[in-house]
């Protein structure tokens, strides 16, 4: 029999798209499973970008984070296994798109992605979700299954303005429908050193966030964009490159600070 975890369910969630954020919730899924944690990537997303990304033909599903939420699977039929990346997957397809319109007069229509796995919860050390690049209902369920938020987010002219949104959407989640959810911390991805308006942007994101600011940057790393359209996570396509060694860092990084007993070096 299992040993009851405790289980931690992290949200990757960002309204602007492009930030690295599915990349984030594969790769970030991959490490911690590279540190011998159990872990859970669902999908929220109807591009379906993060099932494909752990090896998932998204065209051969039956069961779906779809048919879970509008009460046609039950979570044990919906679940899968990341051959590439060592852990579980909630996948998802184009159907997903179908659910803003199916459930938008469901009853606890917010509520349905933490019914759905509180089954769960004590047999993962972390259920990380990939929400889609938009403050809707999908990225709704997202906050509200939620114990904390991490957001990815470039370094660049409109990435303050975007979070500043994120940020006062996160406080109504609090206040209306989530009392526990917190930012667990602000990634800088894609991230050019040689970019002034970068380093400046960072500096910024130093100065303000300074304790919610991950050490750990992603850099911008070709093998890191490729690896997707081989169905496997960085670590198992390319284990040496820059962007597995962050990912792995920040995955350090994370278990760091719910361990004080263990420390990474910043970058």
């Amino acid at each position: 029999m299992m040993s009851q975890r405790q289980t931690r369910v992290l949200a990757i969630a960002n309204q602007k798209g492009g930030v690295g954020k599915t990349t984030t919730a594969v790769n970030l899924a991959a490490s911690l499973a590279h540190l011998d944690k159990r872990i859970l990537l669902v999908d929220l997303d109807p591009q379906a970008n993060a099932t494909m990304g752990a090896g998932i033909d998204k065209a051969k599903l039956e069961h779906t984070i779809y048919t879970l939420l509008i009460g046609e699977s039950a979570i044990e039929q919906a679940v899968m296994v990341s051959e590439s990346g060592g852990f579980d997957v909630l996948p998802a397809n184009r159907d997903l798109a179908g659910a803003e319109v199916e459930l938008v007069d469901a009853e606890a229509r917010e509520m349905r992605l933490k019914s759905a796995l509180a089954s769960l919860i004590g047999k993962y050390d972390f259920v990380i979700l990939d929400c889609p690049p938009a403050l809707n209902l999908l990225t709704l369920n997202g906050l509200v299954a939620a114990d904390a938020v991490m957001i990815p987010m470039q370094c660049e002219y409109y990435a303050l303005e975007g979070l500043s949104d994120l940020v006062n959407t996160l406080k109504r989640v609090k206040q209306n429908l989530n009392r526990k959810i917190e930012i667990e911390g602000l990634l800088r991805t894609m991230f050019d050193p040689r970019s002034t308006l970068a380093q400046q942007v960072s500096d910024q994101l130093v100065r303000h966030f300074t304790s919610k600011l991950y050490h750990t940057v992603i850099p911008r790393n070709v093998r890191l964009a490729e690896a997707p359209s081989y169905g496997r996570p960085i670590l198992s396509y390319d284990k040496g490159s820059k962007g597995a060694i962050a990912y792995l860092q920040l995955a350090e990084e994370l278990l760091a600070r719910h361990n004080p007993a263990q420390s990474v070096q910043p970058v």
